[in-house]
């Protein structure tokens, strides 16, 4: 029988100079804001960057990391939890829905291979974990107030800078758990197509400077170390009946999700594809510990979203259809 590992990776599977950054770096960041716990948390992240790919051009880079999995399994061999997919362009990339996903060189365009051994209860705040530490990488690296609008869209100034794709996929071979996380960052990439320059921005155009692309990567990923090493450490404290370590008892990543979000209290239009089939406007009144979205309906009744998107009041369904928006929209 396959032996499975019980748990993430240690720091020795990182790649150096991920480990470097994250120790010269990450970790005097997160001592001094969380005392002795940081480092259990980065090493329940330490698999991030187990292995790093680099290419100069992809179709998708999904793909490129699905037929990697295949691969791998057909030759019987494990694949890394962690295995980052890094392309300089992207050609035939989309986001949701088949929409297109502008990936032009100067962007951080790529996938990372997570493999699945989180709880049931754990899994869906994957989504949220991946937004927080792009956020956090926006602001440390260039100072821009960049926000997080439901569950993953990274924004400055209402203007979208970074997306993500989570898909979810099952080894032909052995029945692994994978997921899929995609990502599009528009860092060094100013132009964009006529449907994208309204909804569109990239973090050069707001710094009025080029962004060293190699060290916002490396921040990147330390950001998704930590992040992703919340959902694992937040999850063995809860089976050592200890509850959450965030204040008042609160799950650590779902707080810094709030801090960081501009979604709470808005007016909002929700849809399952919101380009396509706006369903309703509501106000947003939380976050259930799961990640879901609370609402609150005109007529004061409540709901509950555990998937789908939103766009904020103002940003009309006519406005929207004219859009094909993806990695940038």
């Amino acid at each position: 029988m396959r032996k499975i590992m019980a748990g993430p990776a240690i720091e020795n599977g990182q790649s150096g100079e991920l480990r470097r950054f994250i120790q010269d770096r990450e970790l005097p960041l997160r001592r001094h804001a969380h005392g002795g716990m940081a480092s259990a948390v980065l090493r329940y992240g330490a698999f991030v960057g187990s292995a790093i790919q680099h290419h100069p051009a992809l179709t998708r880079a999904m793909d490129h990391a699905l037929a990697h999995i295949i691969a791998m399994e057909e030759s019987d061999r494990s694949v890394a939890s962690g295995t980052t997919i890094v392309a300089d362009s992207l050609s035939c990339s989309r986001g949701r829905f088949s929409r297109q996903w502008h990936a032009p060189p100067g962007g951080l365009w790529g996938c990372l291979i997570h493999v699945n051994t989180l709880l049931p209860a754990s899994r869906p705040l994957l989504s949220l974990a991946v937004g927080v530490a792009c956020c956090e990488a926006i602001r440390q690296e260039g100072g821009a107030n960049a926000c997080l609008r439901w569950v993953n869209d990274v924004l400055i100034g209402g203007k979208k800078v970074a997306g993500f794709l989570i898909q979810g996929f099952s080894g032909p071979r052995h029945c692994e758990e994978y997921d899929l996380v995609g990502f599009g960052i528009n860092l060094n990439n100013r132009r964009f197509p006529e449907e994208l320059q309204s909804s569109a921005v990239s973090l050069a155009e707001v710094l009025g400077h080029p962004v060293d692309l190699p060290h916002f990567q490396l921040t990147f990923l330390a950001k998704l170390t930590w992040n992703l090493g919340l959902l694992y450490f937040e999850e063995a404290n809860t089976l050592r009946e200890n509850g959450f370590s965030g204040d008042g008892g609160e799950h650590m990543l779902l707080r810094r999700w709030k801090e960081l979000s501009d979604t709470l209290g808005r007016r909002v239009v929700f849809g399952r594809n919101i380009f396509e089939n706006p369903l309703y406007e509501a106000t947003v009144t939380g976050l259930q510990d799961d990640g879901a979205l609370m609402l609150r309906l005109s007529d004061g009744s409540s709901i509950v979203e555990s998937c789908g998107e939103i766009r904020y009041r103002g940003e009309t369904a006519e406005a929207a259809q004219k859009k094909r928006p993806g990695a940038g929209g």
